[in-house]
């Protein structure tokens, strides 16, 4: 009898870590003017990079972005009815320009 050689090669995922980068796509009243314009909003990890912001749209959406802004919007600070003060947490988000020809269906995965 021959026996079979089983070769386990591990495949190298690109794009492991890539749903951590972006958190949730933000939904507001400047998000929807800028999907106007074909750019999309979304809350991002705390150390993620305009560079891995890119990756991960390619990865995820198959469109390459033609621009990224990243912003850190520091949590306010906030006081409770005599139950002292608090701080929200901080936010990092990122601002994605597309080209003209791509679109995004962000509320498909919607559930």
């Amino acid at each position: 009898m021959a026996e079979k050689k089983v070769t386990s090669e591990k495949k190298v995922v690109r794009t492991a870590g890539i749903y951590d980068i972006l958190r949730r796509p933000i939904i507001s009243e400047k998000s929807a003017k800028l999907s106007e314009s074909n750019g999309v909003a979304f809350e991002v990890a705390a150390n993620a990079t305009k560079a891995d912001v890119v990756r991960a749209i390619q990865a995820i959406y198959n469109v390459k972005p033609t621009k990224v802004n990243i912003v850190v919007v520091k949590g306010k600070e906030k006081s409770f009815r005599g139950r002292g003060a608090g701080t929200q947490r901080t936010v990092k988000k990122a601002y994605v320009s597309l080209p003209a020809d791509a679109k995004l269906d962000l509320a498909a995965n919607v559930q």
